[in-house]
């Protein structure tokens, strides 16, 4: 296994500098938001408490929500309500029965972004990675600083630098790492990029030309579940239960939630879809805080197209 030396933000171009500083710098704003608003939305804070919260303007505060997810800040409390959380359970059950009719049996989710995936064979997985290369790099999100990851075959992993307890670039690249200790790693932004900003530019353009090419390295039972994750439709969820059922495993929901946890390619392998059956949101590898905020931002993106 070879690692490279993780290069200095000097020596990335110039051009990817400000905007990246810009959309992290966003993002940590958003951070903020969502947890004030998830600790006060009971008590309804006005735009001026949560502008006061941050030490922004009241139209700074506005422009920087309507900017990142449609919503206002009022909206955006609605969808990361419990209520909305039950909202998106209802028919949960019929869900992937709905997509499988509809022609979605795991050759693609046609709801937000357009993605195709491969798994690898049990052999290749038993192999723990050996004589497969992985490069990878970092990117600025719209949820944060995110690793990519990706073989000569498509995009492996994706997974949020900070979580909800803090994190480095360190901690996160060694963390995906352990999935597939046996693979080639080679620091390579350049051939993660592109992944990237199919996704992120993907996610409000739907339809374009280049579907998100994924390859899901896992266990059998892992990429059943992973392949029943990219059948949930944007706006909807799923219990672990739902999950267990629709694989012929109805009493697999604690296996299933350990399969959704395990989930390396987050966002676009939908794990923040998944909540528990009262309508709570569950764990998320990458922080509960991040799972809100993509709730709300995908709330925001229905609002928009409707």
């Amino acid at each position: 296994m070879r690692l490279e030396q993780v290069s200095s933000p000097a020596t990335r171009p110039a051009a990817q500098a400000t905007p990246d500083r810009n959309k992290l710098r966003d993002y940590e704003l958003i951070k903020r938001s969502v947890r004030f608003l998830t600790l006060s939305w009971r008590e309804q804070p006005s735009l001026d408490d949560l502008a006061g919260h941050l030490g922004l303007s009241r139209a700074h505060c506005q422009r920087l929500f309507k900017r990142w997810c449609g919503l206002s800040p009022k909206e955006f409390m609605g969808a990361i309500a419990i209520d909305h959380a039950r909202h998106l359970l209802q028919g949960s059950a019929s869900v992937l029965d709905a997509s499988l009719q509809s022609g979605l049996s795991g050759t693609g989710r046609l709801h937000d972004l357009f993605v195709s995936h491969e798994a690898m064979t049990p052999g290749d997985y038993k192999r723990r990675g050996a004589g497969l290369e992985m490069a990878y790099g970092y990117h600025a999100t719209p949820f944060g600083e995110a690793l990519a990851m990706a073989t000569k075959r498509g995009l492996a992993g994706l997974a949020f630098v900070e979580g909800e307890k803090g994190g480095t670039r360190a901690d996160v690249l060694t963390d995906m790492m352990r999935r597939w200790p046996a693979c080639q790693f080679i620091e390579a932004p350049e051939r993660t990029r592109v992944y990237v900003s199919q996704i992120f530019g993907s996610a409000t353009d739907i339809g374009g030309a280049q579907p998100v090419r994924l390859v899901l390295i896992g266990t059998d039972f892992e990429v059943r579940v992973w392949e029943t994750l990219l059948k949930i439709p944007l706006g909807r969820a799923v219990s672990y239960g739902d999950i267990a059922r629709h694989l012929g495993c109805p009493t697999a929901s604690r296996a299933v939630g350990t399969a959704v946890g395990r989930n390396p390619i987050s966002f676009v392998v939908p794990c923040h879809r998944v909540m528990r059956a009262d309508g709570g949101l569950g764990g998320y590898h990458w922080g509960v805080t991040r799972k809100r905020a993509i709730i709300g931002w995908e709330a925001g993106q229905l609002s928009v197209r409707s």
